[in-house]
């Protein structure tokens, strides 16, 4: 018993609204219809897409459901995991968010009139468990083997995902595109189960605004965003030996706090000495296996520029560790860490063919014609940004039912 007296204690927040019983019920009911009737005009072959402001004042062009829901704010909570589900269904299938969503609306729906009549809500789940069982016998005796090994069938599986996307108007084109990657990208897989972090990783899609979207291509090899370090250098190598590093070609300065006392006016120029010949250490290190290409995911100082383009060596400096990955997939290189370590196996020459060019006002580079690549880079080219965004979530979804 509170004593008279004393102001009772608030547990919850004081905005915090309580339901119970058949109002909570129907309002779980008519909160997932709501949120199943954002997107039910953009399912199938006749969807429109959506037009979303995010909060960043950007916009997004899409009809994918679950691109639409991330980009919804809502407080109900029935609501709320209806959003969850089609979160779910893009990680685990990839494609297929918006009938989630529409056909857990109906459901939710078909339970209006069961609430209204006063049946208890158990009897109506165990009635939705007892249809769970029948569907699932259903769905084996509709379904249909696939042989994954021909190249037919799957493109069948992958026509019915792209059909109703913006992409369908380009016919096979995002259907070849993922089928190609997903095959590239199988050769490398020794954990099938890991599959779709092996995808994500290392088939990366590279946006380029301008151009035909008919001229979109799944590279057999990788390509960034890069530029070589000096002008001089080489943009066009045949068969080239390639070194990728995980360190810098520069002095490195004292860990703890130094200084140092000169004496003579020689002194200076001892020290400076002292730093070139360091980095000329460094320099031999590396020009003693006789690489073409020098790739390291950290700076390079102009003076290790100066010994390495003696050599004939193209360097790349500051690359990505996750498109160096990616090299070292399609090269057969071997990622270095300290220079003084390198071996003749840690060389790949796997690679046809080194190049950079020039698209609009930046640098590409390229590693192409490989072997055996076991990583691809998918080249979208189109008019705008948002045409080339939705293009990617297209794929995205084509990919995860290649996959799958």
């Amino acid at each position: 018993m509170i004593p008279q007296n004393v102001a009772p204690i608030l547990v919850m927040n004081t905005n915090t609204r309580r339901e119970t019983g058949r109002k909570a019920q129907i309002a779980n009911i008519q909160a997932a219809k709501a949120i199943a009737e954002i997107i039910t005009t953009t399912l199938g072959p006749r969807s429109m897409l959506k037009m979303l402001m995010d909060p960043m004042g950007g916009i997004v062009m899409t009809n994918d459901g679950n691109a639409i829901l991330r980009e919804v704010d809502c407080n109900h909570p029935a609501a709320k995991s209806m959003i969850e589900l089609a979160r779910a269904q893009d990680e685990e299938v990839g494609d297929g968010t918006t009938s989630v969503i529409i056909l857990a609306g109906e459901m939710m729906q078909m339970a209006r009139p069961f609430i209204e009549r006063e049946i208890h809500p158990t009897v109506i789940v165990n009635s939705y468990y007892k249809a769970l069982e029948d569907c699932m016998t259903l769905i084996k005796e509709c379904a249909v083997d696939i042989d994954i090994n021909s190249d037919e069938d799957i493109k069948k599986a992958l026509t019915s995902c792209v059909g109703t996307k913006f992409a369908a108007r380009w016919g096979e084109l995002v259907i070849n595109l993922a089928l190609h990657a997903c095959r590239t990208i199988m050769k490398g897989v020794t954990n099938v189960n890991k599959l779709n972090l092996e995808i994500k990783r290392y088939a990366k899609v590279e946006k380029i605004p301008g151009g035909m979207m008919e001229e979109c291509q799944v590279l057999d090899g990788v390509m960034l965003n890069k530029d070589v370090t000096h002008a001089g250098m080489r943009r066009m190598i045949k068969n080239p030996r390639v070194l990728l590093l995980d360190c810098t070609l520069e002095y490195k300065k004292a860990e703890s706090q130094t200084s140092m006392n000169m004496s003579k006016e020689s002194d200076m120029g001892d020290a400076l000495q002292q730093e070139i010949n360091e980095i000329a250490s460094l320099c031999a290190d590396i020009m003693k296996h006789k690489p073409d290409v020098v790739i390291t995911e950290k700076g390079v100082s102009d003076l290790a520029q100066h010994f390495l383009m003696k050599e004939n060596i193209s360097v790349i400096r500051r690359v990505r560790k996750t498109d160096n990955n990616r090299i070292a997939r399609v090269s057969g290189a071997t990622i270095v860490t300290r220079p003084e370590e390198i071996c003749e196996d840690d060389i790949g020459k796997d690679c046809g063919l080194f190049r950079i060019s020039k698209i609009a006002d930046e640098y590409f580079t390229y590693f192409l014609e490989c072997k055996n690549p076991s990583a691809c880079t998918i080249l979208l080219r189109g008019g705008s940004k948002d045409s080339l965004n939705e293009m990617e979530r297209n794929l995205q979804d084509a990919l995860g039912v290649c996959r799958n």
